[in-house]
């Protein structure tokens, strides 16, 4: 099987598997592709700022992508309340946000859906970036760092990933290298503590954000036991994203000047070749984005096949 999804991706070469892997993935694939894509073009950025003779790239690029502590600030960069959870410049600080994000997003997919982790991942960024610039409006110990201080990095996003995860799963054991089997909500605890105390010690500012994310996690997963989905309205606006630019070419009609019956071989093979790549787009858009997200024509489609 892995053989097979490897020469399907990667045949056509590294990029091109690449983009089909991108395009193919699941909502987790996408994120840590763009985490690494970042981090790729900043390093690549920074060999010609320093063959250029310059010097503090990471300093002169850190307003542009990170979040600001200062809220007025983010009216003359508000992309950056984005971008900042999706930049690392520190390698160790990439590879391990990216471990927590696969072994939790994993789970999460298998618990809620894709499109939920991309809304969970988002929102969870951004109520980090929140309460990170309340967190240095409001307490006496920033006030001098914040007229000089930016976030980034995807922790705060994991964060909320990771106690989604630990809040419906509390029970849930997972083996922890030298320490054995751990509850998840144990973990999630633990790491919680860990950021609320080493806010003296250094990096307030990541550590606050990181609690912001969690809270949102705790928030998205007790909200849901309610029947309420704080990413709805993200997952609409993908799903609407997903059928104009996904499925557009596969949404195209396709008239048939010959009835069935008037076909020869070569057209009834051809004509039941389209029809089963037809259903098989259908399908395959299930999968990812749910029954709801099919337009009339497609369900029409799937319930005359379903009765031939």
């Amino acid at each position: 099987m892995y053989n097979r999804a490897y020469g399907s991706n990667f045949s056509g070469g590294i990029w091109n598997g690449i983009k089909n892997s991108f395009k193919q993935g699941t909502a987790l694939t996408r994120l840590i592709y763009i985490n690494i894509g970042v981090f790729i073009i900043i390093k690549i950025l920074e060999v010609f700022f320093v063959l250029a003779g310059q010097r503090g790239f990471e300093q002169f690029l850190l307003p542009y992508v990170g979040v600001p502590a200062l809220p007025e600030r983010l009216l003359y960069t508000p992309w950056t309340i984005i971008t900042y959870m999706f930049t690392q410049f520190g390698f160790l600080h990439l590879l391990f946000n990216m471990l927590w994000l696969y072994w939790f997003g994993s789970i999460f997919q298998n618990t809620f859906s894709s499109q939920k982790l991309t809304g969970v991942y988002l929102l969870g960024g951004i109520t980090g970036a929140i309460i990170y610039m309340a967190a240095y409006a409001l307490f006496p110990a920033f006030e001098i760092e914040r007229y000089q201080s930016w976030a980034i990095g995807a922790s705060a996003s994991v964060m909320a990933i990771v106690f989604a995860v630990c809040t419906y799963h509390p029970n849930y054991k997972i083996y922890v290298f030298l320490i054995g089997s751990v509850k998840l909500i144990h973990l999630a605890l633990f790491t919680a503590v860990i950021d609320l105390l080493s806010i003296p010690s250094g990096n307030a500012g990541g550590h606050i954000a990181h609690l912001g994310g969690a809270l949102f996690g705790y928030l998205f997963t007790l909200s849901l036991r309610r029947n309420l989905d704080l990413t709805k309205g993200l997952s609409l606006l993908f799903t609407k994203l997903g059928n104009s630019l996904l499925f557009r070419k596969k949404t195209m009609r396709v008239k048939y000047k010959k009835k069935v019956s008037e076909m020869n071989d070569m057209e009834y093979n051809e004509y039941k070749k389209r029809k089963g790549d037809r259903i098989n787009s259908i399908l395959d858009k299930i999968s990812k984005y749910g029954y709801e997200s099919l337009t009339r024509e497609e369900k029409e489609i799937l319930f005359k096949s379903k009765n031939n």
